[in-house]
């Protein structure tokens, strides 16, 4: 099981404020028709931090038997809590997943050696490879490159998922870490330039809409070696993908799966529908790009 390519974070369908299951399993349809290399339930992009701990777990196990061992699952398990880490790992470890998502503890901004110990103390428990999520823009705390070097030499820590915004971070990952950890890209906006410093794949919020574009992407930039060509990929993509970001992530990605018809436009407050005006920005995006099938 190799940690690379494209990696989609699942939203959470729901309808009537449950988990919309029907919904879920098309749209992982839809992923594995798409060639995609993972699926990523329970992260940011899933909502997780509106879903109940029965609910998480049902929607990774889904997940994990709908799909069936065709793709790996990384199930989100993060929290700011260590202990409650170490339990949604166990947990989704218990209903299949093969990896877990593992982001900083957010809003109790641990320093950098608390950040040592939680996921070292994370990876002592559970048994299961980890993935490393560095977003400060969420969590109010940055995990530093020298950091996650001294995690890469923990057995089951094999990734990260990098969403500082910094290519100089994703650089000085790549130069201390020695090829120990699989640095994977957390900003679809940036994977291109990211794959030039270091980084084997993404964990995307677009490829719940356009999983053949951004598996093409990947594939021309890496493996065909065809820069330029990936290059005009990359800029055909940047208008949808920054519009995917208008508002608040998973927002206007779960209402253009709603307007491509794969699921109800529903959300957990405090997350709710798009602006009038971003609403209509966004259909006029997806317009352009063929995805606009009901209004």
């Amino acid at each position: 099981m190799e940690l690379k390519g494209i990696y989609t974070a699942l939203v959470t369908p729901f309808k009537d404020y449950d988990v919309d299951e029907e919904a879920l399993k098309g749209l992982i349809d839809f992923q594995l028709k798409g060639k995609v290399d993972g699926l990523v339930p329970c992260g940011t992009t899933g909502e997780a931090a509106t879903l109940s701990y029965e609910e998480h777990e049902k929607v990774v196990e889904i997940t994990v038997k709908y799909v069936n061992g065709a793709v790996p699952i990384v199930a989100g398990t993060g929290s700011n809590s260590t202990k409650e880490t170490i339990e949604l790992s166990e947990s989704a470890k218990n209903v299949g997943a093969d990896m877990c998502l593992l982001t900083t503890p957010y809003y109790n901004k641990p320093t950098q050696e608390g950040l040592y110990r939680h996921f070292k103390k994370v990876a002592e428990e559970v048994d299961i490879p980890l993935i490393l999520y560095n977003i400060p823009g969420r969590t109010g705390i940055n995990m530093n490159p020298d950091t996650v070097a001294r995690l890469a030499e923990i057995p089951n820590i094999v990734g990260i998922k990098e969403a500082s915004g910094s290519l100089v971070q994703v650089a000085d990952i790549y130069r201390l870490a020695k090829g120990k950890i699989t640095i994977m890209s957390g900003d679809d906006n940036l994977f291109l330039p990211m794959m030039s410093v270091g980084v084997k794949g993404v964990i995307s919020v677009l490829s719940n809409a356009m999983p053949v574009e951004l598996q093409e992407l990947y594939r021309t930039f890496l493996v065909k070696k065809d820069i330029q060509k990936a290059m005009d990929i990359n800029a055909k993509l940047l208008p949808i993908i920054q519009a995917m970001f208008v508002e608040t992530n998973p927002i206007p990605i779960k209402e253009t799966l709603y307007h491509m018809g794969l699921m109800e436009k529903e959300f957990r407050l405090p997350l709710c529908p798009l602006s009038k005006g971003s609403s209509k920005f966004l259909k006029g995006v997806l317009k352009d790009y063929g995805l606009l099938k009901r209004g």
